[in-house]
């Protein structure tokens, strides 16, 4: 797991000179789906862009980008494929049998990254290969393990009167799980990668998007911002070609976008004794009842800076809520260790539990106070003076004295990450951790919505506490866990 995400827009790195403020989120157990049928336009030239953030991972479940389903069974879709896996993206154009498909041999397996998709269609074009085109993060895939050209001035359904929808099959099944940002579609032209994005002159690896507005979208084309939580498919290129918004809220609304990548929990990093279902953008996790104990960790490590994240109590259970060195202990099997190196965390019964570098366990049993279902526990992470700090509804536990924690250079791995564990095995858990790229625990809006000082993040208490003087050693201003914070303070 990258401390900055090489190559692609997630690394803030990047000098960003185009701001994308919103994307929005879709949970594929909602059966959410964006559609819209327009009038039958030009079907020889088109083009279909999309930023997207992965939320699963190796499943077998299909996932759509775009789909266009008539009622015999034909279809232009681009998605990923059930086999070998759902990390292969995949276009279709099928009107009774393949008449184009491209099956690709690279694989997305990144959660914690942000990804740039353009699918163009210029079947009049003379040369085979040119005629249907993918491009990811600026580069053309050319490598297929199926490679169907259509023929000369095939006509697609995609971009005729048929119901096209985002996100999903019809409106139906293959429904998408992660994050969408800046959704175009061209009528008319078949555009390559520099009209929506280019790379950074400092960074000649990473991928950055580019404004749109300049662009001809034509009589069908529409641009999907997401910034009126309102009306998510409301059209923006000019031409008010908004989309239905199905099983999609304002809460979906997300800041977490290709311009600003933020921490969310890995489903790569798992229990195996305990399995667990991500939802919600990986902003939910529910484990299955199993006897081992489990733990989620973060996408985004830390060696640096003030940070800060908040969980809303689900459940009347003990969780443990801290930080963790070494994420994979947390997916060790039943019959290993699960005692953990340099791990701090704050216990539902009021205790802080520490373990040391030998995996020992040292516990402060009066250090501060219970935490039941409806509390919002608070973590402060100051690893300019290697320090850790927790609140209850905005009250700091122990008097406000941090808790000393061992510098992130001499952990096996550098760093830390916020990770959540249970304290009793065989139960099932539900944790709704915030980091910042929601305004929300899970599907649950958050009742007030406080950003950090930089104006990043989405919360329920304020992270930068300014000069409180509830703390009584380190420093005051916390920040969420996001790449353009991590270009200041990481």
């Amino acid at each position: 797991m990258p401390l900055i995400l090489p190559g692609n827009v997630a690394s803030a790195t990047a000098a960003v000179g185009y701001n994308i403020a919103n994307s929005c989120r879709f949970n594929s157990g909602d059966s959410p789906t964006l559609h819209r049928t327009p009038d039958a336009s030009d079907v020889d030239k088109w083009t279909f862009s999309i930023w997207f953030k992965k939320s699963t991972v190796g499943t077998s479940a299909v996932q759509d980008f775009l789909s266009c389903i008539d009622g015999s069974g034909n279809n232009t879709v681009m998605n990923y494929v059930a086999s070998p896996s759902n990390d292969t993206l995949n276009w279709t154009e099928y009107q009774g049998s393949y008449l184009g498909q491209y099956v690709a041999n690279a694989k997305h397996r990144d959660p914690s990254a942000w990804y740039h998709a353009i699918f163009t269609w210029d079947s009049d074009n003379a040369t085979a290969g040119n005629r249907m085109r993918i491009y990811i993060n600026g580069a053309e895939l050319t490598s297929f393990s199926t490679e169907t050209n259509v023929s000369q001035d095939q006509d697609s359904l995609l971009n005729s009167n048929l119901r096209v929808d985002i996100g999903s099959a019809g409106g139906a099944s293959s429904f998408f799980h992660g994050y969408f940002a800046e959704v175009i579609f061209i009528d008319g032209s078949a555009l390559t990668p520099t009209s929506f994005g280019e790379f950074d002159s400092d960074s000649p690896t990473i991928w950055k998007p580019k404004d749109p507005s300049g662009l001809t979208f034509g009589d069908n084309g529409f641009w999907l911002d997401f910034e009126d939580s309102s009306a998510l498919g409301n059209d923006v290129s000019g031409n008010n070609n908004d989309l239905t918004a199905v099983n999609l809220a304002a809460v979906d609304q997300a800041t977490d976008t290709p311009t600003n990548n933020f921490c969310t929990m890995n489903p790569l990093v798992n229990t195996t004794d305990a399995a667990a279902v991500y939802s919600e953008g990986n902003t939910v996790v529910v484990t299955d009842g199993s006897s081992g104990d489990w733990g989620f960790t973060g996408t985004i490590a830390m060696t640096t800076g003030k940070w800060y994240y908040e969980t809303r109590i689900y459940e009347d259970k003990e969780f443990l809520i801290g930080i963790h060195s070494d994420p994979a202990e947390l997916a060790r099997d039943s019959s290993e260790s699960k005692e953990s190196k340099w791990c701090y965390a704050y216990r539902g019964d009021g205790r802080m539990y520490e373990y040391n570098d030998a995996g020992s366990l040292t516990t402060n049993t009066s250090w501060g106070s219970t935490f039941t279902t409806g509390d919002i526990i608070g973590c402060y992470l100051d690893l300019d003076n290697n320090l850790i700090y927790w609140a209850k509804n905005d009250t700091l536990q122990n008097s406000g004295t941090g808790i000393a924690v061992t510098a992130p250079a001499l952990t096996q791995h550098g760093a830390y990450w916020w990770c959540q564990t249970d304290a009793n095995s065989g139960e099932s858990w539900t944790i709704t951790p915030a980091f910042g790229g929601l305004a929300a625990y899970g599907a649950t809006a958050m009742s007030s919505v406080v950003a950090d000082k930089n104006g990043y993040g989405s919360f329920e208490y304020d992270p930068s506490r300014g000069g409180a003087s509830d703390f009584n050693s380190g420093a005051k201003d916390f920040y969420s866990l996001c790449t353009k914070n991590l270009a200041e303070f990481g």
